[in-house]
């Protein structure tokens, strides 16, 4: 039942983040609303995941997992209760924000708490099982949430959590185990400055990746320079803080730092299936909105079905070789899938797609089991570091990949491009996305371990 809680709650963060894209155009009229201001509903809970997770992880390991994931699923039950009676848009927007706070803990304490409780030599599993409900939430979010407008309307999208969220509190309450006593009697306090820069530094590299419709503008490059300013002065406070918020040394593991950095890298390239695959599929292959979502949820939906298989594999072969066969897949159907696509058309995007997403879900398996390895007593900060280095990938993926996909099409105009300049975008972009799985893979390889050693606190 424990695995049933952390999976429950992992599915909840993830169906937030899903089921709301389906509910903007419903959003936009119900509020009179232009289509930049709704995705705010989309924005603030993404910005607020992202600015949390490091926080949250840090905050679960003073005072207690247990403690923080109860209140969690409380905070975000009651905040989806907030969304689904909001009077308008903006206090709609507000309610998101708070969502994704409790997101943020969940996610983050999911997977601390199946790391800590799976026996030994199954962390795999347990982390590929995670790795299913996130893509499971991520797969029937669009599907329940467009069934969920058309029948009681928006504010159901936001309130089919309530049942859900009460659903994974008792089973919290009933078979989280009970934190365990601090080592030491000395106080540990929350470094409030450290967490206050590090969320400002987030929050502004997150809008300069998302703010100015595709466009680098002025206001973008001034939010990049303020989040470098901001993370120079987080490490320099952290640095020699009694009590930092995230310990320098918890990055000397050649290890650990390779499958954070991989964790970002791997979450730009799936960020660029997301972003150019409904310009391609529709422009160039012909398909009505209704198909190309078809072909579109076949990634999550292979996600699911091969996380805990992989998860297996992991248990039985090792983290370090299902890290870099998964790289090397991915890599590879990468690298395919343009030239796939203009041979077989829609089958060999597809195809490749399945290759790509069935990689991920081994990768996560295998890269999140080894990066917890060793974690000890800081299996919440490491947790959110992983959850960071994803959301950060992601971020900078949506904006990266396509600018990209603008400039090998050689148009902003992308939803008027001709099919031969959409297939040079696909093409550019997916050879990118190979080069950063090989990036990845040889950053992993060079580290030469796949489990940390624990860095004592």
């Amino acid at each position: 039942m424990l695995v049933a809680c952390l999976a429950l709650s992992m599915l909840l963060s993830s169906l937030g983040t899903s089921i709301a894209n389906v509910g903007l155009p419903a959003l936009a009229r119900a509020f009179d609303a232009s289509f930049p201001s709704v995705q705010w509903v989309v924005l603030a809970y993404l910005l607020a995941v992202t600015t949390a997770v490091a926080s949250a992880g840090r905050l679960a390991d003073l005072i207690g997992r247990r403690r923080l994931m109860l209140a969690g699923l409380a905070w975000f039950t009651a905040a989806s209760a907030l969304c689904g009676a909001a009077p308008g848009l903006w206090s709609l927007v507000a309610a998101r924000a708070a969502q994704g706070v409790g997101a943020a803990v969940l996610m983050t304490l999911a997977m601390a708490l199946a790391g800590e409780a799976a026996p030994k030599g199954r962390a795999g599993s347990a982390m590929g099982l995670l790795g299913t409900m996130s893509a499971a939430g991520t797969a029937l979010g669009p599907t329940l949430g467009g069934a969920l407008i058309a029948g009681p309307g928006w504010r159901a999208i936001f309130l089919v959590n309530l049942p859900l969220g009460l659903l994974a509190f008792w089973l919290a309450w009933r078979h989280l185990p009970q934190d365990r006593p601090r080592a030491t009697q000395a106080p540990v306090r929350f470094d409030r400055l450290g967490s206050a820069l590090l969320t400002v530094s987030l929050a502004a590299y997150a809008l300069s990746m998302t703010l100015g419709k595709g466009a680098f503008g002025p206001l973008n490059a001034a939010l990049l320079a303020a989040a470098a300013a901001g993370a120079c002065l987080f490490w320099r406070v952290e640095s020699r803080s009694a009590h930092p918020l995230l310990r320098p040394a918890m990055f000397s593991d050649a290890g650990r730092s390779a499958g954070l950095a991989a964790s970002a890298l791997v979450a730009t390239v799936m960020m660029a299936t997301l972003v150019v695959g409904p310009f391609y599929l529709a422009g160039a292959q012909g398909l009505d909105a209704a198909r190309v979502g078809l072909a579109m949820s076949c990634g999550p939906l292979v996600a699911a079905v091969a996380g805990v298989p992989a998860g297996r594999c992991v248990d039985r072969f090792g983290a370090r070789p299902m890290t870099l066969a998964a790289l090397g897949a991915m890599a590879g159907a990468s690298a395919t899938l343009p030239f796939a696509s203009d041979a077989f058309g829609v089958a060999g995007y597809v195809i490749a797609l399945v290759v790509i997403t069935a990689g991920y879900a081994l990768f996560q398996a295998a890269n999140n089991t080894a990066v917890m390895a060793g974690a000890g007593g800081e299996r919440g900060a490491v947790s959110g570091l992983l959850n960071l280095s994803r959301n950060l990938g992601l971020i900078t993926g949506a904006s990266a990949m396509g600018a990209l996909f603008a400039l090998g099409a050689g148009t902003a105009d992308l939803a008027g491009a001709p099919p031969q300049a959409l297939a040079a975008g696909l093409r550019a972009v997916f050879l990118a996305a190979a080069a950063l799985c090989v990036l990845a893979a040889a950053a992993v390889a060079a580290a030469g371990v796949t489990r940390p050693r624990a860095v004592q606190p």
